[in-house]
């Protein structure tokens, strides 16, 4: 009987001292403000399953300065939302983050996501939400004069010409602003450059950081008369068109078409409601197996390094509790971004996004290689050469030196 007594009491006591248990308690960076409702309902339905809180911390601005200086301290955030590429780069070089290669989670992402987040062959974050760039297109303008979805840059050059012909935009044009040139020059340069000339976005960016190499490595013949053509199948007036007369002209079936990525799509359907759309990779090439969405990671997340052991594992648990349908849901439905898991169901997202993750899935993609770019090189050098270039105002040999200039003096600071 004491025996039994005796094992009773240090029965209650284990008991008791695991209800007394403090649960573990962890830290999210993010910076995306515009989708933080959806990120506190993923939080606080995992709190709720589990009993780990989760307590978020957004920088939406200077987040670079805040959290290097967290870093000094050794105490960055449990979980960091990073952007893809350089930032990823950066902070597993400085042994920030956790090498999650061999993280179970890992093999449930689609393999044209893992390169925005590896480095030296390794993974080190969760990629999470897929944006594509493409040729958003009326589906109602297309059937109404007989027009198939091009596949083929010849394709689209007839699609362009039939609609001209019945008095139809065949693109919204936004070229006011720079960003949008400058999307679109690197989409082309992207598809060349990995389509045509089989160089891997990795090398060219280690190439032109040592001067080896020119922006001007793929045929810049070819890349500047896409140019050309974009510009010459916009309405006249879209040098003076920005944001809003884009999305004006889209939304009223003004254009059949515009280049952009699937944000723009968003904005369209938010001014008309019946926009039936869809969504294609621009045609660069006549080979249409060749013709890929520019599609990539936008944001990814990773855990830190300096946490402690128990609340490393804690974050793990969380990044793979993302991947269950569970977490997709909410990640679709209210965070309404693409995730870049496989076979996610996106039945209740509007048709676009449904294609970007289709031609991703059969496809690929060509990576955002401008993520990778010098700040200068991209925002100053691609930005402005191709608007200027549009606009008639630099030939296409001058852009070329423009980036390989800027770009080697970002190198040099």
């Amino acid at each position: 009987m004491k025996k039994i007594i005796g094992a009773i009491a240090c029965a209650l006591l284990v008991a008791g001292s695991m209800a007394f248990a403090a649960p573990v308690e962890l830290e999210m960076y993010y910076y995306k403000q515009e989708n933080q409702e959806g990120l506190k309902k993923l939080v606080e339905t995992y709190t709720a399953k589990t009993g780990v809180k989760i307590s978020l911390l957004i920088v939406p601005n200077d987040a670079d300065a805040t959290m290097a200086a967290r870093a000094a301290q050794g105490k960055l955030p449990d979980i960091l939302q990073m952007q893809t590429y350089a930032r990823v780069w950066e902070y597993a070089e400085k042994g920030y983050v956790l090498d999650l290669s061999k993280q179970p989670v890992m093999g449930k992402v689609l393999d044209s996501a893992k390169p925005a987040v590896s480095y030296n062959g390794k993974q080190y974050a969760l990629p999470m939400d897929y944006a594509g760039i493409g040729i958003i297109y009326n589906k109602e303008i297309f059937a109404k004069y007989g027009v198939k979805a091009p596949t083929t840059a010849r394709e689209l050059e007839r699609a362009c010409a039939t609609l001209k012909k019945n008095g139809v935009t065949p693109f919204a044009g936004l070229l006011a602003e720079n960003w949008s040139a400058g999307h679109f020059i690197t989409l082309i340069h992207t598809s060349l450059l990995v389509g045509e000339n089989k160089i891997d976005v990795a090398k060219f960016k280690a190439d032109m950081d040592a001067g080896k190499t020119s922006y001007g490595v793929v045929d810049t013949k070819k890349l500047f008369a896409a140019l050309d053509f974009y510009r010459d199948n916009m309405d006249p007036k879209a040098s003076e068109w920005g944001w809003n007369e884009q999305q004006a002209a889209f939304a009223k079936g003004e254009a059949a078409m515009m280049v952009q990525g699937l944000w723009s799509y968003g904005a369209a359907i938010g001014t008309n409601p019946k926009l039936d759309c869809g969504f294609i990779p621009y045609p660069v090439f006549n080979n249409a197996k060749l013709n890929k969405l520019y599609a990539d990671i936008d944001s990814c997340f990773g855990v830190s390094a300096q946490s402690s052991k128990d609340k490393q594992t804690a974050a793990l648990a969380f990044l793979d509790w993302l991947s269950t349908p569970e977490a997709q849901k909410i990640w679709i439905e209210d965070y309404k971004l693409v995730p870049a898991f496989k076979g996610a169901n996106l039945s209740s997202m509007k048709q676009p996004y449904q294609d970007l993750l289709a031609s991703v899935s059969k496809n690929g993609a060509y990576p955002w290689a401008f993520s990778s770019y010098p700040t200068t090189a991209f925002e100053d050098a691609c930005k402005n050469g191709a608007q200027q270039y549009m606009f008639k105002k630099m030939d296409a040999p001058s852009v070329v030196k423009y980036v390989d200039t800027t770009w080697a003096a970002a190198v040099k600071k």
